[in-house]
């Protein structure tokens, strides 16, 4: 039992809200990800995507991507980033209490992958030498999701690790988007794809 604010029973009651209903409710019950599961728990869930965030350097930043993992109904988050505790804290602020509700873990990445292999994911990039839009990837797959930071991108060893590389095109000037808008594309077209097509095969344990 945890208890929380009137503003945040509103909030998550909202989208369940019946024509009529005045939205006030003293108790709510979730069924989703244990937030303090393990990483070798939360990977195996494959219905759901993993996300994996390397090389970030802006706590806030780190925050919109958990909160965006959340929103989009993600098993989980694992962050390889260089930060000390307070950016740590400042990023699980900055995640809007996101984190209450997904499980958020600080790795390496090498040890991130290694894992979601041993799950049964494969890992798909998100970069700009990618070779195929997000929508014509299949991301209903079991999957980990890896995003880069803001200045190098995702690494090239993980990029050559990578099962697909999926590329997010752009029409400007500036030749990428800010990791953020990239995460959220991909996560919305995750969405689409899960609502239209069949539920996902789940491959048998390796």
């Amino acid at each position: 039992m945890r208890e929380t604010s009137a503003n945040d029973l509103r909030r998550m009651r909202a989208r369940h809200d019946e024509p009529g209903s005045s939205g006030e409710v003293e108790v709510l019950g979730f069924s989703g990800p244990d937030p303090r599961a393990t990483p070798e728990g939360w990977m195996t869930d494959l219905y759901k995507p993993a996300w994996l965030l390397t090389g970030v350097s802006y706590p806030g930043n780190a925050g919109y991507a958990i909160r965006c993992a959340e929103v989009s109904g993600a098993a989980g988050i694992a962050l390889a980033v260089d930060f000390d505790r307070p950016a740590r804290l400042k990023a699980l602020r900055a995640s809007m209490g996101a984190h209450r509700f997904l499980p958020v873990w600080w790795a390496q990445a090498g040890e991130v992958v290694e894992i979601a292999r041993a799950a049964g994911r494969r890992i798909v990039v998100i970069e700009d030498c990618g070779d195929t839009e997000p929508w014509n990837c299949d991301l209903t797959l079991p999957s980990m999701f890896v995003v880069g930071g803001e200045e190098r991108g995702v690494p090239a060893e993980l990029i050559e690790q990578g099962d697909a590389v999926v590329r997010i095109p752009v029409a400007g000037f500036v030749p990428s988007y800010n990791l953020q808008a990239a995460m959220a594309i991909v996560a919305g077209e995750y969405l689409r794809q899960s609502a239209a097509g069949p539920a996902p095969a789940v491959p048998s344990s390796r």
